[in-house]
């Protein structure tokens, strides 16, 4: 025979107590408050008993889950895993569980996991996604109460964002290489249709604005953050003739990229191109140069993100404005002057090369 003790229930606490099982449950749940002599019957039938409340059950009756809901393109992403670590260590902090949602980046899985909130699986949902909308995601989320978006816009949603302020990331990577000398200078974007694109795009060309008329952007391209994307861009890049010495990289993959191109064609940073990279969540300062970068503010992304919706989960309602968290600037070693550097020839016999292939 077993000499395990059956578990106790809230009914054997309410009936040893000398009260209704309501009355136990609500005492609980601090929703009740009760006179000092049958509060003490209550807690010496508990430590006598040795009951132990279940949390998902208390959690269900009041309502919550506890657990907060992250959506979230790719996970293999180095800047979307950091984004999440954040995510999880500032719900953590607040006694939140995080439901982790991969999308692939994937609309159908964005809409999947939006109605997994309405079914009350989680209490709120952060929401990423990174690809253009066609307008059913905006009308899905609409103004819905319980979420909060990070990273990118979905335009035609009324819900609180936190993003990275990618204008004044592109102005400083771009003010940076002006600095230095640089007036002819080319942009890796990601998806044109992003805002985060548009926004470190705008970011450069105010820069190169106030730098004087010499000041160009003399190529860009566009397409997703990936290291392919990177060596892609570099490809075009270098074959277009551009002349440009210096590159803003839309993120650390797409410098990664680039950067392969340029070992293969026996080019070197800075001496034959400066690059400045966006994000700085890769170990980009253990990279040969160190690459220069606009560090985004991830940690702070997450954590204002939790405070967000832990707000919204308790029916409270949060500021619905757009909040936009300053880049920094990293300088490393990856940036130089272009004035007199033997490796600008080089450069544009490379590329003179390349054309006539």
């Amino acid at each position: 025979m077993s000499d395990r003790r059956a578990v106790a229930r809230l009914r054997d606490v309410a009936e040893a107590a000398g009260v209704s099982v309501t009355s136990v449950s609500r005492y609980l749940n601090g929703s009740l408050n009760l006179p000092d002599e049958t509060a003490s019957r209550i807690d010496t039938a508990i430590k006598t008993l040795g009951y132990r409340p279940n949390p998902h059950a208390r959690s269900l009756s009041l309502g919550r889950s506890n657990t907060i809901g992250l959506v979230i393109p790719d996970i293999a992403n180095p800047f979307f895993a950091q984004l999440a670590a954040s995510v999880e260590a500032a719900a953590d902090d607040r006694g939140l569980g995080v439901l982790l949602c991969a999308t692939l980046n994937r609309a159908g899985r964005e809409h999947e996991y939006l109605e997994r909130l309405r079914r009350n699986h989680v209490d709120a949902l952060l929401f990423i996604t990174n690809h253009p909308d066609d307008g059913s995601l905006a009308e899905a989320i609409g103004g819905e109460p319980r979420i909060a978006l990070l990273d990118e816009d979905i335009v035609g949603t009324k819900v609180p964002k936190v993003f990275s302020d990618n204008f004044g990331g592109g102005y400083a990577a771009t003010a940076h290489l002006v600095e230095a000398g640089h007036r002819r200078i080319a942009f890796l974007g990601g998806p044109r249709e992003m805002m985060s694109t548009r926004d470190r795009m705008a970011g450069c060309r105010k820069a190169l604005s106030e730098a004087g008329s010499d000041a160009d952007l003399v190529a860009a391209t566009y397409g997703d953050y990936s290291i392919a994307q990177g060596r892609a861009a570099a490809e075009n890049l270098l074959g277009k003739l551009s002349g440009a010495t210096a590159v803003i990289a839309a993120s650390d993959g797409m410098a990664v990229g680039l950067m392969e191109v340029l070992v293969e064609r026996s080019l070197t940073v800075p001496g034959d191109l400066s690059i400045v990279t966006f994000d700085d969540v890769e170990p980009v300062h253990l990279f040969n140069p160190p690459l220069t970068a606009i560090h985004q503010p991830v940690a702070e992304m997450g954590r204002r993100g939790v405070e967000i919706v832990a707000r919204q989960a308790r029916g409270e309602t949060p500021p619905s404005d757009v909040e936009h968290l300053a880049c920094t600037l990293i300088a490393r070693a990856s940036v130089a002057t272009p004035a007199n550097k033997p490796g600008r020839t080089r450069l544009n016999q490379r590329r003179n090369q390349h054309a006539s292939h």
